[in-house]
């Protein structure tokens, strides 16, 4: 069940993953429109301020596919000496710390759109962009990020608990054994 759920969640993330990268796509053409017109003396404006956005976007929304493609950057000096159990052990114990932090950023982004939203915040820039547009968005992906991150964890503690140990680091383990194990 655990392993049909994470495979049902990589689905959606890498549809998610293809409408971001989509969007990245695009904003690099809008850069590049932006910066053939300028050779002839003409400019669409904005180009800077729409690509943070942009990449704010695609990093809150492209943690998620990173996680559940076992993509996230770790440090393994001691688990690599461990045997099966251990390394699940370390594993849980990272997604746990991982969704803590995650499951923080999203309770502390709230507060920053809720602002935007009460006060009709602008960018202080020419596009004077609400600043809500951007930021619902953007607290969206972390808040998808921390849910993901949730039901793979508790996915995981389930393994864990059922001493499915393989299984277990199947879903959460590092991708280069996964690699090797293949």
């Amino acid at each position: 069940m655990e392993l049909k759920l994470i495979s049902h969640l990589r689905v959606i993330n890498k549809g998610v993953a293809l409408v971001v990268g989509f969007g990245l796509l695009l904003c690099a053409a809008f850069v590049l429109a932006d910066i053939i017109m300028r050779q002839i003396g003409s400019s669409l404006g904005g180009t800077e301020e729409i690509a943070g956005y942009a990449m704010a976007l695609a990093t809150s929304w492209g943690m998620s596919y990173t996680l559940l493609e076992l993509g996230h950057v770790r440090i393994d000096l001691l688990r690599t000496k461990f045997q099966s159990f251990g390394k699940a052990l370390f594993d849980v114990f990272s997604m746990i710390v991982m969704s803590g932090v995650i499951i923080t950023i999203a309770i502390k982004a709230w507060p920053v759109v809720e602002r935007s939203i009460t006060n009709g915040s602008r960018a202080n820039t020419p596009l004077e962009t609400p600043l809500a547009w951007v930021q619902l968005p953007w607290f969206a992906g972390w808040v998808w990020f921390a849910a993901m991150s949730t039901i793979t964890t508790l996915a995981a503690l389930s393994l864990l608990a059922k001493r499915r140990h393989a299984e277990t680091e199947s879903i959460i383990g590092a991708f280069a054994e996964q690699e090797t194990l293949q």
